[in-house]
């Protein structure tokens, strides 16, 4: 038997799965992706289909155990990582889902959140929960599930249903049901969950009207989650780690220590910032959530969520038609001298951190005859770093000033974007070796877990930089851009009332 040893990490994302495989030293072996549908019935709504969700995770994981078996390595564990807040509800003898995904993004909730708030009661949530009243989290949408057909409140109540996150989706999918479980820093992103106790919380429950019967069992990050049934990938392999993507992106760029800051450019943008074993509470509206828990003990951050990043490159493509992939975009953004005062503000989905409007909607300003393709795509760029900055701006009116920020996602190839983010917060970036963290992060839980990975110390020894980006703007053009910006942010705010 081969002694050739590696670690599979399931990275179960917002408009696609992949499985990636990593060696002993975390060196990437081989991946699959398989991007699924994106649903989007009316505006402000955005669904998956779980079964998509699931059968494309089969999918790629199926090819990553091909791949190990024909170029001799044992996989001694799996770690999955999930788009946070999406909610799942399914049949508990029957794994059929009882209405779609409802995805992160979507903001049908928002008039039901109000409701909440003038109610008087989120600042009681915040206190237990470290989040806010939003449509972004997952307990209203469950609410919504459960509402919207009476006989799923029913059966929900005679504990027919059951409630996860998209982690808790696919453990119970891969053990044939076996396992109902999740983790710390997926359940702490449910409005839910008590995050100073560590526990479900009876009260918040109560006040989104949820049986307790539906929830999940709650973990470690690194632990056992189940062992996957021999019947759907040949074999029976360990679930051994588990992490919301975001927190997952932090342990993977080795934000172990307090003060540590990544941020993640995906379809979105977060921002954490490790504040150790304390919970701080934002007087910015930052979140305050659990960074990872290890051995029964939390490590808490701020986090700052943006909702639309990759997302407006996305829309660049498949709805304006102006470029055929994302790269494209760095080169029309160097293709001009200035942005001539055109900007975008991608609230596409509301505004998220420091705002929190989910009734925003995007806007172009400063548009001229003159204005084109590069103008557009420079500007989808630029927000990037505009509500970035809006999230640092936020942290150092709570005290906090990073003086270094690392980078990951998939638009952190973009070199023109890392330096104009370097430019605007003023703020050494750093971009790693391995870009796509969440997956590192999920197969470092997996890993440390099944003992091939070490303790902190000998992970962050494996962690390398990329290339570093240095600030060199001047002071007068970059509050001159940023004066711009706020502007852009106060027309639309304005425009919501």
């Amino acid at each position: 038997m081969t002694d050739r040893q590696c670690i599979l990490a399931l990275d179960q994302g917002t408009t696609s799965s992949r499985a990636i495989l990593f060696d002993d030293q975390v060196n990437q072996l081989a991946s699959a992706q398989q991007e699924f549908p994106q649903h989007y019935p009316h505006d402000g709504w955005v669904e998956h289909d779980p079964m998509d969700i699931w059968h494309s995770s089969l999918t790629v994981v199926r090819r990553m155990l091909d791949w190990a078996r024909e170029n001799d390595y044992r996989i001694c564990g799996i770690g999955i990582t999930n788009q946070r807040e999406t909610t799942v509800v399914w049949d508990k003898r029957t794994g059929k889902p009882v209405y779609n995904a409802i995805v992160w993004q979507d903001r049908r909730t928002a008039d039901y959140c109000e409701h909440l708030k003038r109610e008087g009661v989120e600042e009681e949530l915040q206190a237990r929960s470290g989040l806010l009243l939003d449509p972004y989290f997952s307990a209203s949408k469950l609410n919504w599930i459960l509402d919207h057909n009476p006989d799923n409140r029913a059966r929900a109540e005679r504990g027919e249903l059951l409630f996860g996150t998209v982690d808790s989706f696919l453990i119970w999918k891969l053990t044939s049901g076996a396992s109902h479980l999740t983790d710390a820093t997926n359940a702490c992103r449910t409005n839910l969950y008590n995050i100073h106790q560590g526990e479900w919380d009876e009260r918040l429950l109560e006040l989104f009207r949820i049986p307790a019967s539906m929830l999940p069992e709650v973990r470690d990050c690194a632990g056992d989650f189940g062992t996957t049934d021999a019947s759907l990938l040949g074999q029976s392999l360990p679930i051994l780690g588990v992490a919301g993507d975001q927190q997952a992106a932090s342990i993977g760029q080795c934000c172990f220590s307090k003060g540590d800051i990544k941020s993640t450019y995906g379809t979105g943008c977060f921002v954490l910032l490790n504040t150790g074993d304390e919970a701080v509470i934002s007087s910015q509206r930052l979140l305050t959530t659990v960074a990872y828990q290890l051995d029964g003990k939390p490590s808490y951050a701020l986090e700052g969520s943006i909702f639309v990043a990759g997302a407006a490159v996305q829309w660049l493509r498949d709805e304006l038609g102006i470029i055929r992939n994302a790269a494209e975009t760095e080169t029309l953004a160097r293709s001009i001298e200035s942005n001539n005062g055109v900007y975008l503000v991608p609230a596409f989905t509301g505004l998220g951190v420091p705002y929190w409007q989910p009734d925003a909607r995007g806007a172009l300003f400063g548009l001229t005859r003159g204005s084109g393709r590069a103008e557009i795509a420079r500007a989808a760029l630029e927000a990037m770093a505009y509500q970035t900055s809006d999230l640092f701006k936020a942290m150092a009116a709570d005290g906090i000033t990073p003086a270094t920020l690392r980078v990951d996602g998939g638009m952190v190839a973009n070199d023109w974007m890392l330096q104009f983010l370097a430019d605007i917060l003023g703020t050494t970036v750093i971009r790693p070796q391995i870009a796509e963290t969440t997956a590192v992060g999920a197969a470092y839980l997996a890993g440390r877990q099944a003992g091939l990975y070490g303790d902190f110390e000998a992970f962050t020894e494996l962690w390398q930089c990329q290339r570093q980006f240095e600030p060199g703007m001047p002071v007068d053009q970059r509050q001159q851009l940023l004066s711009g910006w706020a502007d852009a942010i106060k027309r639309v705010l304005k425009s919501e009332e």
